[in-house]
């Protein structure tokens, strides 16, 4: 049986994946979905610490699929890394992702950047970025908007500002790279970078929230990719 571990991007939590985790059942698999938390002084690094945990928890338990969104492309390739025999394949979607040493603000354009570091001097006492609004995400339907921004948190500083640490490990795991149309960051350049194959959905950033199905469709068919795992 094959295990999704979901795990979720900035400003947002474990009900990021509400939407797809009965899909997921549906069709036989099982998931888990580890709460990032905005609590406290976090950072990237501390992250990837509580996917590995959610990695170590299932990784007996048959094949594991390691989905990250937006954000969380750094935090479960760092994971991963960690634990490479433990995971069958790595999904990002619409993920950020790069080598060793790459972070948000080494990634992102120098205007989101500066955006970001405002946002947090301004508003979140130098330590948080305040949780942009829905619209930020693609998300501008009544009802999705309403309901994103009553959850939408305030995201730690230190998740944007630190960088991966990766071995290589996590370069001998097939990935593929889930990139949302239009697109908002070349995310499907990201992906290509670091040796995924692409795919493409039509949907905006938050597609998890507006387009649950075809997301899940996607995440299934991926998980019965057979792909050796790439020498380096």
């Amino acid at each position: 049986m094959t295990t999704f571990v979901l795990v979720h991007g900035a400003w947002h939590g474990p009900w990021a994946w509400d939407r797809i985790v009965p899909l997921l059942h549906a069709a036989g698999a099982r998931t888990l979905t580890p709460d990032l938390g905005t609590a406290g002084d976090r950072g990237l690094h501390d992250d990837a610490r509580t996917v590995v945990a959610a990695i170590d928890a299932v990784r007996q338990e048959g094949e594991l699929v390691l989905v990250g969104h937006s954000y969380a492309g750094l935090v479960v390739r760092e994971a991963a890394d960690a634990r490479p025999d433990a995971v069958g394949h790595i999904v990002l979607v619409d993920g950020w992702a790069g080598p060793d040493g790459s972070g948000m603000f080494t990634l992102a354009p120098d205007a989101f950047v500066d955006a970001i570091r405002t946002a947090a001097e301004t508003s979140g006492h130098g330590r948080r970025i305040p949780a942009p609004p829905p619209e930020a995400f693609g998300i501008v339907g009544t009802d999705d908007t309403a309901w994103l921004a009553a959850r939408l948190l305030p995201q730690p500083l230190r998740t944007f500002t630190e960088i991966t640490r990766l071995t290589g490990a996590v370069d001998r795991i097939p990935g593929t790279a889930v990139h949302c149309k239009p697109g908002t960051y070349p995310f499907d350049r990201f992906g290509e970078a670091v040796g995924y194959r692409t795919r493409a959905l039509d949907g905006p950033h938050d597609v998890m929230l507006t387009r649950p199905e075809p997301l899940a469709r996607m995440l299934v068919e991926i998980s019965s990719f057979k792909n050796e795992k790439r020498r380096v």
